[in-house]
């Protein structure tokens, strides 16, 4: 499969998706959410989002199944031996969105035998979005420019590194990872703009000690990858796998364009 031909259709599905998530957010009000069966809020963004990228994808890759967070019954007996999946959130930040911050992205990952080859990100409140193919680097686009992402390079032993939290998961495990390095400096941001504000030079690296699902993550993975960073397990320091059984990720850390990391690990 030629992967890049794939990107400009999938920037066309992220843009109309955008557009949609924009046309609601504009009038949103707090209140106007529905909540889902685990309670999560669900709006009318994430259903039109989700309806326009399914579209997309079925007209870019008829023959490609899609894992999402508003589609996600897709038997593992069914998918488990496939090549290729979608792992798509029509909205990632859902609660940010109902905040009226601007802090949430539309995720469009594709998965291949479990790791992540291509994907984009937008970010429909800032008008721009990203993407990476599996070996061909990582990019921002705004208003049509291009400018490729590269995350920064550094060690785990110097002072003031920056490190990513949610606003609503800075729990005792993530302090107690922060507490092992010199005046570390803790940077905010909602949804996969953790990973994103790694690549592009804003933040050194995101301990999730908490839950997420394979579709808040893979888009953002292979772009942080992409950028020269890494995103790894917390508990076996082996890389993040997709299309599993269960559609839970286990903790992770991300990084940038880290030096010396296998002593650091030996360590832990």
């Amino acid at each position: 499969m030629n992967l890049k031909s794939l990107i400009p259709g999938l920037l066309e599905t992220n843009e109309r998706a955008s557009k949609a998530i924009m046309e609601v957010y504009a009038n949103f009000n707090a209140g106007d959410e529905i909540l889902k069966s685990d309670d999560s809020p669900l709006t009318q963004a994430d259903q039109k989002s989700h309806a326009i990228i399914m579209e997309g994808l079925k007209k870019l890759t008829p023959d490609i199944q899609v894992i999402s967070e508003e589609h996600k019954n897709l038997d593992y007996n069914d998918r488990k031996d496939l090549e290729y999946v979608w792992c798509v959130d029509p909205l990632d930040g859902t609660k940010e969105f109902i905040k009226k911050n601007g802090e949430f992205t539309v995720n469009i990952a594709l998965i291949k035998n479990g790791v992540p080859v291509l994907g984009v990100m937008g970010v429909p409140a800032q008008n721009f979005a990203c993407f990476a193919c599996k070996g061909e680097g990582a990019y921002k686009v705004v208003d049509g420019r291009r400018e490729q992402l590269r995350a920064s390079s550094f060690t785990l032993k110097q002072s003031g590194l920056r490190l990513v939290a949610s606003r609503s998961h800075l729990n005792e495990a993530t302090q107690a990872f922060a507490n092992q390095f010199d005046d570390v400096q803790f940077v905010s941001r909602g949804s996969a703009l953790k990973f994103l504000i790694i690549a592009e030079k804003e933040a050194d690296l995101y301990p999730r000690l908490a839950p997420t699902m394979e579709w808040d993550t893979a888009a953002a993975h292979i772009i942080l990858e992409e950028a020269g960073g890494l995103v790894i397990r917390h508990d076996n320091r082996q890389p993040l796998r997709y299309n599993k059984q269960n559609l839970l990720n286990p903790h992770f850390v991300a990084f940038g364009d880290v030096q010396g990391l296998s002593s650091w690990m030996e360590t832990q």
